[in-house]
């Protein structure tokens, strides 16, 4: 396969990787939280939160839906739902909110980190439309820090991802919290996505940029002639 095409299947990767990690950090389907049902015929909380928001959703246990010695829900069912914004950057406020204590730091962790691996992406796509619009030799040396932004990107999606997981792991085995049931919801599926493509694509992309290995045992790098991208 000819190294153009290689870049053109690494670019389309990107842009879904991106996407991914972009629907992850706006949307609030990160995990859904569920406490305890003991009877049925009545109303009963849910909850699902993502970096910025949680929600709690009221939802109705019929005798069809209730299951013994399981959570409310699942989340899919109807009921009226209130979303809160977590007061990230807002000191010395409470962080109690619908009856249980959030890991505060944990959320600003992940939020600040999902915010770099944004910042990253941005400086990637800048670099790649830099080499796609210049010419010569410039139009390689841009793929090299495309290729190490995508991959700062990835890393710091999976660190944003290890945080949320402590985060909700810590709230379940709390003492006080309510909850008895969790489980991670599209939006934390679309970080994972991100990460990885984002992550293996920017290290394909930076293999790519390269220069040509020596095709005989004699020669070395500089030697080799520069296999330029057209």
């Amino acid at each position: 396969m000819h190294k153009r095409t290689k870049i053109k299947i690494s670019i389309f990767v990107l842009l879904v990787g991106m996407a991914c990690m972009f629907t992850a950090v706006v949307t609030d389907h990160w995990a859904v939280l569920s406490p305890r049902v003991d009877k049925v015929n009545q109303t009963c909380e849910a909850a699902h939160f993502g970096l910025w928001r949680l929600c709690k959703k009221y939802i109705y246990i019929s005798s069809e839906n209730y299951v013994e010695g399981h959570g409310c829900g699942p989340i899919s069912l109807p009921g009226e739902e209130n979303c809160t914004y977590f007061r990230h950057f807002t000191p010395g406020q409470d962080a109690e909110i619908f009856e249980y204590k959030t890991q505060k730091e944990y959320n600003i962790s992940a939020a600040a980190i999902s915010i770099f691996s944004l910042g990253f992406m941005i400086l990637g796509s800048l670099c790649l439309i830099g080499s796609c619009t210049g010419k010569g030799k410039g139009r390689d040396y841009l793929l090299k820090p495309a290729g190490m932004f995508f991959a700062f990107a990835g890393l710091c999606s999976f660190i944003s991802l290890e945080v949320m997981r402590q985060s909700v792991k810590r709230m379940i085995e709390s003492e006080e919290t309510i909850w008895i049931e969790y489980y991670y919801a599209w939006s934390f599926a679309c970080a994972c996505t991100g990460f990885i493509l984002l992550f293996l694509t920017g290290i394909a992309l930076l293999l790519l940029s390269m220069p040509q290995m020596p095709r005989n045992p004699w020669e070395t790098c500089m030697d080799a002639e520069p296999e330029q991208v057209e």
